[in-house]
C-alpha cells in the first residue's frame, strides 16, 4: 500500500499550481511559486470561443508530422479525426481545440493513473474517480471546488486539462 501511496504523495507535494478558475480566490496559497496554464473548452457541438479553427487544427496535424487528415470532426470537446503518417500508416487521432497539441489514440501515456489523480487533486478537483485511458487522452469524473460534477480530457504528458464538461 505504501508503494501505492508514495507515487501519490509525490505527485501532490511537487504538483502545488491550482486553476484560477476552479479554486476560490480565499484557498489560494500565497506561497505558492508554480503556476500551470491550462486551456479547457467546454463539450458542445461546436469548439469554443478562442479555439483555433479547423484549418487551424488542419495545420497543427501537418505540423506534428502527419502528410494527410480526414474526417475531422468536434466532438466530446476535442477534434477527432484520422491522419497519415511518414509510415504512410492511417492513425486516430485528438487534437485540443484551443492548444492545437495532437494526441494519437495508440500512443502510450508518460503518466500513469495515480499521477493523474495527483495532478488534479492539486489543481483543487475533488472526488477523483474513473480515471481511464482511451482515445490518446485520461478521461476523468471528478468535481470541482465548488462542487460541480465535471468531466475532464487530460493530457497524457503534463496532467493538463484539455477539454471541460459539466455533468
Amino acid at each position: 500500500m505504501i508503494k501505492r501511496l508514495l507515487p501519490l504523495l509525490i505527485g501532490l507535494s511537487v504538483c502545488a499550481a491550482a486553476f484560477a478558475q476552479d479554486v476560490p480566490a480565499s484557498s489560494q496559497s500565497a506561497t505558492t511559486t508554480t503556476q500551470t496554464t491550462t486551456t479547457v473548452s467546454t463539450w458542445t457541438t461546436q469548439p469554443p470561443s478562442g479555439a483555433l479553427s479547423e484549418d487551424a487544427i488542419k495545420t497543427a496535424v501537418a505540423d506534428a508530422g502527419y502528410k494527410e487528415v480526414k474526417g475531422l470532426k468536434f466532438k466530446d470537446g476535442v477534434w477527432h479525426g484520422k491522419a497519415r503518417g511518414g509510415n504512410k500508416q492511417w492513425v486516430k487521432l485528438a487534437v485540443g481545440p484551443v492548444n492545437g497539441k495532437v494526441y494519437v489514440d495508440d500512443a502510450p501515456s508518460k503518466l500513469d493513473k495515480d499521477e493523474i489523480s495527483a495532478k488534479l487533486a492539486a489543481a483543487g478537483y475533488q472526488k477523483i474517480h474513473d480515471v481511464e485511458y482511451e482515445h490518446g487522452l485520461w478521461s476523468v469524473d471528478a468535481e470541482t471546488s465548488h462542487g460541480h460534477d465535471v468531466d475532464l480530457l487530460v493530457d497524457p504528458e503534463d496532467g493538463s486539462v484539455v477539454a471541460k464538461s459539466r455533468d
